[in-house]
């Protein structure tokens, strides 16, 4: 009988798509928006690129989110901890969790300083001068850290199960052959 190997190929796309996504938000948030004053003209271009992209993500989240409850998965990959091991599904569904979070939180301190109108309308206003001020900014880079790291986490769990354990997880998550018989699983 033939088992489901590898993720449905609009969910692998959507998942590669995603973390580059991620990594490109936080990495513009860390260091392109914190490293610019609010002073400096070229912080609302920034700053509007960002809102845009957290939106992005969020929408293709939650498609992801759909298409992922409505395909067949592969079994679940073990780590050899059973303990770790119940903790994958926790930390998988973090991710969405904390993307939602963060773009709440994100529009949040969009609302609450008034973000929308200076980025978007163009009022001319100038942009305030420390968002830390701001309690749902605190907790968008709050959120922002927790991401970071569940990120850096995702990527050591990948290379411990790809070089590690040598159980061929990367293949899961690529393109090719979604059903295999279960004697090809076996390396």
């Amino acid at each position: 009988m033939k088992q489901i190997a590898r993720y449905h190929p609009l969910l692998v796309a959507l998942h590669w798509v995603l973390a580059a996504l991620i990594i490109a938000e936080l990495s513009l948030g860390f260091f392109g928006l914190a490293a610019t004053p609010s002073s400096e003209p070229g912080k609302i271009g920034i700053l509007r690129v960002h809102m845009m992209g957290g939106v992005l993500i969020l929408a293709l989240m939650v498609f992801r989110f759909i298409v992922r409850m409505r395909t067949s998965r592969p079994p679940a990959a073990t780590t050899g901890f059973p303990l770790l091991d119940r903790m994958v599904p926790i930390t998988h569904y973090g991710f969405y969790v904390l993307v939602l979070m963060m773009v709440g939180s994100g529009f949040a301190t969009a609302i609450a300083a008034g973000l929308g109108e200076i980025v978007f309308g163009s009022s001319g206003a100038p942009l305030p001068p420390m968002l830390m001020t701001y309690p749902p900014f605190v907790a968008h880079v709050f959120f922002a850290v927790l991401l970071a790291g569940f990120v850096v986490l995702h990527v050591l769990a990948a290379f411990y199960h790809q070089f590690v354990r040598r159980d061929g997880l990367f293949r899961r998550m690529s393109f090719g052959r979604r059903l295999w018989e279960p004697s090809a699983l076996v390396e």
